[in-house]
C-alpha cells in the first residue's frame, strides 16, 4: 500500500478477513491517475469501507454480485438512521466511480449503482456577513494578546507559544485574502509565494479537479499580505514555499486556520464564529448583489456549473426583481 493509501484510523482495518484486494488498487488509481485531493480521497476511502462491511454483513462476499436492489436497502437503513440525503448521494457517487473502475478494468459485467438517487435533503442556503459588519471586522485594530489562543490543543494551540504579533499580521492577511478572492480552504492554504503577483494584484489558484484559475486580488489584501510577507522570514525556512505558514515554518494545517479565524473574530467580538466557508460565500453574495452577474461569480469561485452558484448564492430577488423592471423591454412602463 502506498503513501496516498494509508488507512483512515478512525476506520479500522479494512473490510474482510484477508481484506479487499480491490479498495486499493481503485484508492491508488484516484491518487495517481486521477489526481485527487487527499481529503476527496479520504472520502471515498471512509464510504467504501462502509459499503464493503454492509455487504459482506448482509453475505455478499464478491463486489460482483452486489445488485441494485442490495444498495437501495443500504440507502434505505443509512436513511432510517437519519443520515441526510447529500451523505448518502456522495456515497452513492463514490460507489458508482468504484464500478465504473471495475469495468473499465473488467472485474464486473454492469454497475448497480448506476441510476440510483438519494433521498433528496431539505436545501441549506449558506449564511454570510453583511458587508457592513465585514468592513467594520476588518478594519478594527484591535489587537491580539501575547499568548492568546481560542483553540487550546492541536496544531492551532502551538501558535500561542510565541509572539504573536507576525501571527496577527498573517491571520488578518489570511481573513482578507479569502474575503477578496472567495478562496476555499484548501486553495488558501496550497497558495504559494509566488502565486501572487502584487504588480497585476492577481493570484493564480488551484482549485477542485487540479484546475487553475486566476482571480483578483483587493487592494486591502494585498497590503495585509504585504505587511504579512515582511514578517514571513520570522517562522518560515528560507526554502518554504507556501505563503502561510505555521509558527513551525511549513505550510499551515487546516484546523489551524479556522481556529485562527475563530480566535481572530473573538479578538474582535464579532458575536459569531468566522470560518473560511462563510468568507466565501460573503464573497459571492456581496458581488452578486453589486453586479447582478452570476456567469462572473461563477467564474470567480471555480464551480464547473452555475447551478452550484446558484445555490452558493441566496439572491436577493428584490434586487432581481427592481432589475428586471429597469431593464425588460417588456417590463418597463411606458412613458
Amino acid at each position: 500500500m502506498g503513501p496516498d493509501e494509508v488507512d483512515d484510523p478512525a476506520l479500522g482495518p479494512d473490510p474482510g478477513p484477508d481484506s479487499d484486494p480491490l479498495l486499493p488498487r481503485f484508492l491508488g488509481h484516484l491518487a495517481n491517475e486521477r489526481r485527487v485531493s487527499p481529503h476527496t480521497l479520504s472520502n471515498y476511502r471512509r464510504d467504501l469501507k462502509r459499503i464493503a462491511r454492509w455487504r459482506l454483513e448482509q453475505g455478499i462476499q464478491v463486489w460482483s454480485d452486489l445488485r441494485d436492489e442490495a444498495i437501495r436497502r443500504y440507502v434505505a437503513a443509512r436513511h432510517r438512521t437519519g443520515i441526510g440525503g447529500r451523505t448518502l448521494a456522495r456515497e452513492l457517487s463514490a460507489l458508482r466511480t468504484f464500478f465504473d473502475y471495475l469495468l473499465r478494468e473488467r472485474l464486473v459485467s454492469h454497475n448497480p449503482a448506476r441510476g440510483l438517487r438519494a433521498p433528496k435533503s431539505a436545501r441549506r442556503l449558506p449564511s454570510c456577513l453583511d458587508a457592513d459588519t465585514l468592513s467594520a471586522l476588518l478594519d478594527s485594530d484591535s489587537p491580539i494578546g501575547p499568548g492568546a489562543d481560542a483553540t487550546g490543543s492541536g496544531t492551532a494551540a502551538a501558535d500561542s507559544g510565541i509572539d504573536n504579533e507576525p501571527l496577527a499580521l498573517r491571520d488578518t492577511a489570511m481573513v482578507e485574502l479569502l474575503y477578496s478572492s472567495g478562496l476555499r480552504l484548501a486553495e488558501l492554504i496550497s497558495v504559494d509565494v509566488r502565486d501572487i503577483d502584487p504588480a497585476d494584484a492577481m493570484l493564480t489558484v488551484v482549485g477542485k479537479g487540479s484546475k487553475t484559475r486566476r482571480v483578483p486580488v483587493g487592494r486591502a489584501a494585498l497590503q495585509a499580505i504585504a505587511g504579512w510577507i515582511a514578517v514571513r522570514p520570522l517562522l518560515a525556512a528560507a526554502d518554504e514555499p507556501a505563503l502561510f505558514v505555521s509558527s513551525r515554518g511549513v505550510r499551515i494545517h487546516p484546523r489551524t486556520v479556522q481556529a485562527r479565524l475563530k480566535h481572530w473574530a473573538q479578538q474582535r467580538s464579532a458575536g459569531r464564529n468566522l470560518h473560511p466557508h462563510l468568507l466565501r460565500h460573503s464573497f459571492a453574495s456581496h458581488l452578486l448583489e453589486s453586479s447582478g452577474d452570476l456567469r462572473a461569480v461563477q467564474e470567480l469561485l471555480g464551480h464547473a456549473d452555475i447551478a452550484t452558484t446558484q445555490v452558493y448564492t441566496h439572491l436577493d430577488f428584490q434586487h432581481l426583481a427592481q432589475v428586471y423592471d429597469q431593464a425588460h423591454p417588456r417590463a418597463r412602463k411606458r412613458r
